[in-house]
């Protein structure tokens, strides 16, 4: 066939789904209603004479036809979006855009109060959805469009482009008056750690360096449970003489309402970088780059 024959925006479409595997999602980064989308790729596997993308699950799967065409077809409108970038405009306070984010629960109760206080005066029609994806596959999440953005402690998420936030380490959270806290105030350095052995914990996978902490200091057969997620574990340890381990950042907030000790034992581990990662193929795009510096603006130490 010849090159003249295809429509630019039928491989806009095209690219937008071997990149997310759905086509509502393709219809979303383009604006298009998802019709709009099927009747593009209609008109596509006539003039190609291939199926392209077949039904795989919740999504769509690539024939080998399609993945034969997708790097070459990516190739090019990177070229022309970089080209035609600088002209492009975007309006935050029109934008009805959903911007999808990684981040643990801990992220979340960190960062959304105050980005979505943030997006109500300066773009109300913005819509934010978290999407927590595992860390070997944040950066191809990132890549294919399936995430705008990825927050957190990720030194194993490679080929990103990243801006550091916050620094911030780990430390225990007791409830106020707890009597291991006074005794902890006279203690310092191995002394401190040592005495972490007459406590016992709560902990949660959504931050896996806690649990790594603990088992450096041989600690894991003193955790009594251990929860998928962070955020319920103040409002236990509030309630009983079990102790946390936990970013200061987070538990400083908790201990500002009262009700809560924080010591800061110099644990293995114990400092980290949260940063804010994102995709070198969306580095230029208006929308990316308008909500990246808000991020930045709102929470990167200055």
């Amino acid at each position: 066939m010849n090159i003249k024959e295809i429509d630019l925006n039928l491989l806009r479409v095209f690219d937008a789904v071997c990149r997310t595997r759905k086509v509502g999602r393709a219809a979303e980064l383009l604006d298009l209603t998802q019709p709009a989308v099927s009747q593009a790729l209609t008109r596509l596997r006539v003039l190609l004479k291939d199926p392209l993308f077949v039904r795989s699950g919740g999504g769509v799967q690539p024939t080998p036809r399609a993945e034969q065409l997708a790097p070459a077809v990516r190739s090019a409108l990177v070229t022309l979006e970089q080209a035609l970038g600088e002209a492009a405009q975007f309006d935050p306070r029109a934008s009805h855009k959903t911007f999808r984010l990684h981040m643990s629960d801990i992220g979340e109760g960190r960062f959304l109060p105050d980005l979505m206080v943030a997006l109500r005066a300066r773009a109300p029609g913005l819509r934010i959805e978290t999407l927590p994806v595992p860390a070997p596959g944040i950066a191809d999440a990132l890549d294919s469009g399936q995430i705008d953005f990825a927050f957190g402690f990720l030194p194993t998420v490679k080929d990103t482009q990243r801006v550091q936030l916050l620094k911030d380490r780990y430390i225990v959270m007791l409830r106020a008056g707890h009597p291991f806290a006074v005794a902890a105030r006279r203690r310092k350095g191995q002394g401190l750690l040592q005495s972490l052995h007459e406590l016992e914990f709560v902990a949660g996978r959504t931050h896996s360096d806690t649990l790594r902490i603990l088992q450096l200091l041989k600690l894991q057969d003193r955790v009594r449970l251990t929860a998928e997620h962070f955020m319920v574990l103040p409002a236990i340890v509030g309630a009983t003489d079990l102790a946390v381990v936990m970013p200061r950042n987070i538990a400083q907030a908790f201990a500002a309402g009262g009700g809560y000790t924080l010591i800061e034992p110099p644990f293995p581990l114990r400092d980290f970088t949260v940063s804010l990662h994102w995709s070198r193929r969306f580095e230029s795009d208006p929308a990316n780059r308008w909500l990246r510096d808000t991020l930045v603006e709102l929470f990167a130490a200055h």
